[in-house]
């Protein structure tokens, strides 16, 4: 098992320090199919319900993954990465966050013993920090955007182990699961509607539907304000970042772009936007029938009912997987 350079094919051991190829291109994991990550360190995980609704006369199975461990999805990434860093000796890692991959790392670092470094933005929900401190990792608030934060993190992966989210292959071996739940429970959907930041679930599910040998289309769901991918998808030119409710995917400039256009493309799918009314509005339907979550997860639902508005067709299987609950705000 080791990581290789999507761009040269140079091989990196995994439990180096480099994050990328000396050429600047992006990690891939190669594991041999006889090769197994180990899960000595668990949380608990379960996996999470499908519940169907209807959403304005709309068929949708709801994938409840706030039911997560430290409440997100993105705990599927952690455990795997984790797992194998406590498997190679690692002892200390650092990682950017806006708050949920941050707790995931903390949660199972907690658990393994290995030694944890949040860096995250100033403005991060107080719910999230309070949330991160009590897993004993140590935080670092970091001014400005999102993209300062990934900037200063770099600087201290120079020596630390940066246990990425976005860099680090490992995470995605673990968000793919998502889609190997998905396929036990409804079989392969027509459509896979998820929000995206730096593309953590939009290339999980990718990566696990394509293991699976079919894909659903890929809906990619941005917010208005912060629409990198959605202007790349669409050739346009980038629009000013400006805040938004959705701080999960509030990412300027995300790294795997293009994988993430590709995956979309090749699932013949689609990138979309909507603004923060919208999220507001998909949230409080979701508070209406007892689901609580993330603004994040609302701007899922709010894609998936803008994609879909007029169409009452029940035949399609549709999956909006919630991203994270909304205890953490």
């Amino acid at each position: 098992m080791h990581f290789y350079c999507s761009d040269c094919k140079k091989v990196y051991p995994i439990s180096g320090l480099a994050y990328q190829c000396e050429c600047g291109g992006l990690f891939k994991l190669y594991k041999a199919k006889e090769e197994v990550i180990p899960k000595a360190v668990s949380l608990g995980e379960v996996v999470t319900p499908v519940v169907k609704r209807k959403l304005e006369n709309i068929e949708v199975n709801l994938k409840l993954d706030y039911m997560n461990p430290t409440g997100s999805f993105k705990d599927r990434g952690a455990l795997v990465t984790i797992n194998m860093l406590k498997e190679l000796g690692i002892t200390e890692v650092v990682e950017d966050s806006s708050g949920n991959a941050g707790a995931a790392f903390a949660g199972y670092c907690a658990a393994a013993g290995i030694t944890c470094n949040i860096y995250l933005p100033e403005n991060t929900s107080a719910g999230k920090i309070k949330q991160i401190s009590a897993y004993k990792a140590n935080i670092v608030k970091i001014p400005g955007t999102r993209d300062d934060v990934a900037a200063a993190t770099l600087k201290a992966a120079e020596k630390t182990y940066y246990a990425s989210h976005v860099y680090n292959p490992l995470f995605f071996e673990g968000t793919k699961s998502l889609a190997y739940e998905i396929y036990e429970q409804v079989g392969i959907p027509d459509y896979i509607v998820v929000p995206a930041g730096n593309g953590t679930m939009l290339l999980g599910v990718y990566i696990g539907f394509k293991e699976l040998g079919k894909l659903p289309r890929i809906i990619a769901v941005q917010s208005e304000n912060c629409a990198p991918v959605y202007s790349k998808f669409k050739n346009q030119p980038n629009k000013e970042i400006t805040p938004t409710v959705a701080e999960g995917i509030a990412v300027g400039k995300p790294r795997r772009i293009d994988e993430m256009i590709a995956a979309v493309k090749d699932s013949n799918g689609d990138v979309i936007t909507v603004d923060d009314e919208r999220v507001i509005q998909a949230q409080q339907m979701l508070g209406n029938m007892g689901i609580y979550v993330e603004a994040t997860a609302g701007v899922a639902v709010a894609g998936m009912l803008h994609y879909f508005q007029g169409q009452s067709d029940n035949k399609l299987t549709i999956v909006v997987p919630l991203t994270g609950t909304g205890l953490k705000k």
